[in-house]
């Protein structure tokens, strides 16, 4: 009964119901755990974004040996990104827009997190579902880190006053 009771206290943070977010979690760890298992290959994504770059460019950064070696998997981990948010847009008719942010903030703040991707030497797919799975000690500094500035970052633009 108690757990009945604090899954319902819960309600309020997922107004969509918790399945959703249960679901999507079970994915991703899912399909990161068969990539590792698979190949030896941890799935995080700026890695892989990066490691497809290979393919047109010729700076070294992007022409590793490890890249080079796995970037047909890489590859199909990126398309299977960009794939599937289109086919979510798809699913949710053309046109459809999911966000009251405009435009030009979400260039911004994608922008940001590309900064802080490269800062912090990774993402939080890489991070934060690899790195904390297998206990990495910086990963675990990094997601604390994204934890305390997104949240730092939230409060303040809130006291701001500045909406969507």
């Amino acid at each position: 009964m108690d757990s009945l009771v604090q899954l319902v206290a819960l309600s309020e943070f997922f107004p969509r119901g918790i399945l959703p977010y249960l679901l999507g979690g079970l994915l991703v760890g899912g399909g990161v755990a068969f990539i590792y298992l698979a190949t030896g290959i941890i799935a995080g994504a700026s890695t892989f974004l990066e490691s497809t770059l290979s393919y047109v460019s010729d700076v070294p950064r992007f022409n590793r040996f490890k890249y080079i070696q796995s970037r047909g998997w890489r590859l199909v981990f990126t398309a299977g990104i960009v794939s599937g948010a289109a086919l979510y847009g798809l699913v949710l008719g053309p046109g459809t827009w999911t966000t009251e942010v405009q435009w030009w903030r979400l260039l911004g703040g994608g922008f940001l997190v590309g900064v802080g991707t490269r800062l912090g030497k990774g993402c939080t797919s890489g991070h934060g579902v690899c790195g904390t799975g297998s206990l990495s000690r910086t990963s675990l500094v990094n997601v604390v880190t994204f934890l305390a500035v997104a949240i730092g970052t939230a409060q303040f633009v809130q006291a701001l006053g500045v909406t969507p």
